[in-house]
């Protein structure tokens, strides 16, 4: 008699805010987004992502992450396309817009979109290939998610400090590094705010 395994998955997402709050006497940063995905087949199997130890699920494999400025600029160009073809825009990309348009640092009304897309190509690109040798001779390098939150959660005036506490990952690298990382960061967002 052939048997069947039947999969039932779960998914249960925690998230935190940016600004700590305390949760049973212990304070959470947004760098502790942690997702637990449950299957079972004839067991229970748990696979525990980690943002602030950069373990995440296989379905985050291989994908690109997007900052939010990179999001907000997809989300005007099919936003026109819609209006030009008199298409009325869906709640749930209203609502996506919002967010971003909310949390999106890097945006200056004055310029185009092409320019736009070009900074934030390029940062993202910079980034990416961005490497640092360690004393033992390992590479480093910023994983994308790193990439997109460094994006997201960086402001001019962010120290190496401040950095360090909204992604613990990033304390692999040497401080000089995390400055070096932090400042084509504020290069790009001052070219395209000014």
């Amino acid at each position: 008699l052939p048997t069947t395994h039947r999969s039932i998955h779960h998914n249960i997402t925690t998230t935190a805010t940016l600004k700590p709050h305390h949760r049973n006497n212990r304070a959470i940063h947004y760098s502790q987004i942690s997702t637990i995905n449950m299957s079972a087949k004839v067991g229970l199997r748990k696979e525990v992502e980690d943002a602030a130890e950069l373990q995440f699920g296989s379905e985050f494999e291989d994908i690109d992450i997007l900052s939010n400025a990179q999001v907000a600029v997809i989300l005007q160009v099919s936003a026109r396309s819609a209006v030009d073809r008199d298409e009325e825009l869906h709640d749930v990309y209203r609502k996506t817009q919002k967010y971003v348009d909310r949390f999106n640092t890097m945006t200056n009304q004055e310029k185009n979109n092409q320019e736009l897309v070009k900074e934030l190509d390029n940062l993202q690109d910079a980034l990416t290939t961005f490497r640092k040798e360690t004393e033992q001779g390992d590479e480093l390098e910023l994983h994308g998610f790193e990439v997109a939150a460094l994006m997201n959660l960086v402001a001019t005036d962010t120290s190496v400090d401040e950095a360090k506490a909204l992604l613990p990952s990033l304390s692999r690298f040497p401080e000089a590094a995390i400055d070096e990382i932090l400042d084509l960061i504020r290069t790009t967002m001052i070219r395209i705010v000014s």
